[in-house]
């Protein structure tokens, strides 16, 4: 009877390990098949379908990023009216286009299509029309390193956005961060280069980990357009303020060493400063960056499909995707961890709040006092402090993540941007009393969006209808016209 059981033992072990060897040369079966190329990727080919026949895995993840459903606590991957929730901001970018709209981004898949239904750019029918320069269109597209190598860095920056419309039609995409030849990541962008250059850094000696990072940093930091580069006249040249470092002190300063404004404010007449999304500068700042975190840990983790490790390309918040972000670290509940970043997001978002209220203020007050008669003398020090304020703002504000990425510099930031713009009104009241007025300056309803954009001189039915037009008359002919072009693009298929 024991030889028996021995022997059936012995029988269902051999097959368990016959399974076993057979799955695993399966696998590697798999995996040496998986990638056969079937296109020859040429140069920088901006059509992610010819990189989909390659990698369909990476390609199908991509796609996912249209998906808008997803919603946290303080963001969404769909539109979500920012000026209508918070009306303030309003008045913070009078002057400036975001007072006219501000959504929350949607994912990367929406990228030039996003940029085409903003009423920020205007309604330009024609070619060379329009405010917005061709430096607008620099994150958004793989066509924009197509043509930088075409005809030039600079000369694209000496363009119109309107110059280029059926140029620009594949939304962010492998050719951004990929090198075709061996997949390897690469920086695209010549801003970054130029802004490791300027810090006595080479881009080139970064490690495939701090890749993971930086060909993120390429399009989520804080940029202007430098448009005094004497051997670059009427350029709009992107250009990255980190020669003296990447905090909002050190960018700050340099922007006042170089007289620097995006835009002076119509009611206070400051020179202001717009934040755009100075997402790496606040990631670095954080605990994950000093742990050696990647961007793409969190937002692309690694997942494994039909025995396939992988990076997910479903570029997102981890909070959809907890599983796989966060449980490579962390042993919590995924409620526990959830709870905690909007407990960090909860504390930033509190303080942001009420110190753009402050700001919208402060910028009424300086109108006020204009009016009554103000000299510049007595207003020089009340313009810098809200500059300096509302920069600060925005440095939080304007940045994804909500606080997340690090809420202790998050919070500093804020505070610091409260204590200027406490100290800038104090001195506004006492200019306000010395021009006779003593009572609080009247506003006008800081809770209305319509209001508010009434106040300054904003037709946003006017702008919608233009709007309309322009998307119905002017975008699908740029999208034939591109599609057109890249017809004649010779494919080289292998297969």
């Amino acid at each position: 009877m024991k030889n028996w059981l021995l022997f059936i033992t012995t029988v269902l072990v051999v097959f368990l390990l016959a399974m076993l060897a057979y799955s695993i040369m399966d696998r590697k079966t798999e995996a040496r098949f998986a990638y056969q190329p079937k296109v020859e990727i040429e140069g920088i080919e901006p059509r992610d379908t010819l990189w989909g026949l390659n990698y369909p895995r990476q390609y199908q993840s991509y796609q996912k990023t249209q998906d808008t459903t997803f919603k946290s606590k303080y963001n969404t991957s769909g539109f979500r009216d920012a000026l209508e929730e918070q009306p303030e901001m309003i008045i913070l970018w009078a002057g400036y286009a975001f007072s006219k709209g501000y959504n929350q981004p949607r994912g990367h898949n929406h990228a030039v299509r996003d940029v085409l239904s903003s009423v920020r750019i205007g309604a330009p029918m024609e070619p060379g029309a329009g405010v917005m320069p061709s430096t607008c269109w620099t994150c958004k597209s793989p066509d924009v390193p197509r043509l930088m190598s075409e005809i030039g860095v600079t000369e694209f920056y000496s363009q119109k956005l309107s110059d280029l419309g059926s140029e620009v039609i594949n939304p962010i995409g492998c050719a951004d961060c990929h090198n075709p030849k061996t997949m390897n990541l690469t920086i695209t962008r010549p801003a970054l280069i130029e802004a490791f250059q300027a810090m006595g850094k080479d881009v080139n000696q970064a490690s495939h980990q701090e890749m993971r990072s930086l060909v993120c940093a390429q399009c989520h930091v804080e940029y202007y357009f430098d448009k005094t580069i004497a051997d670059k006249p009427g350029a709009n040249y992107l250009t990255f303020p980190w020669k003296d470092g990447m905090t909002v002190d050190s960018m700050e300063a340099y922007y006042d060493n170089i007289d620097f404004a995006d835009w002076v404010h119509p009611l206070s007449k400051a020179k202001m400063l717009k934040a755009q999304h100075p997402d790496h500068e606040i990631y670095s700042m954080g605990a994950h960056a000093k742990r050696g975190v990647s961007c793409a840990d969190c937002h692309m983790p690694y997942r494994t499909e039909g025995g396939q490790k992988f990076t997910d390309h479903h570029i997102g918040s981890p909070l959809s995707n907890v599983e796989n972000s966060c449980f490579v670290c962390h042993r919590e509940k995924v409620s526990d961890l959830v709870s905690d970043v909007y407990e960090r997001q909860g504390k930033v978002k509190e303080g942001t709040m009420k110190l753009q209220k402050q700001i919208a203020m402060a910028h009424l007050e300086a109108e006020k006092a204009w009016q009554l008669g103000a000299t510049e003398a007595q207003m020089k020090d009340i313009l810098t402090g809200i500059r300096h304020a509302q920069w600060r703002w925005d440095f939080v504000a304007a940045s994804h993540g909500a606080g997340f990425h690090a809420p202790l510099e998050s919070s500093r930031i804020i505070n610091t941007g409260s204590s200027i713009i406490q100290d800038t009104r104090i001195k506004l009241a006492r200019v306000l009393a010395a021009l006779g007025h003593n009572k609080p300056v009247e506003m006008p309803d800081l809770n209305s969006k319509s209001a508010l954009q009434a106040y300054i001189g904003i037709d946003l039915e006017k702008e919608k209808l233009a709007k309309a037009d322009f998307l119905e008359q002017v975008v699908p002919k740029w999208l034939k016209e591109g599609k057109v072009r890249e017809a004649k693009k010779q494919v080289n298929y292998l297969q």
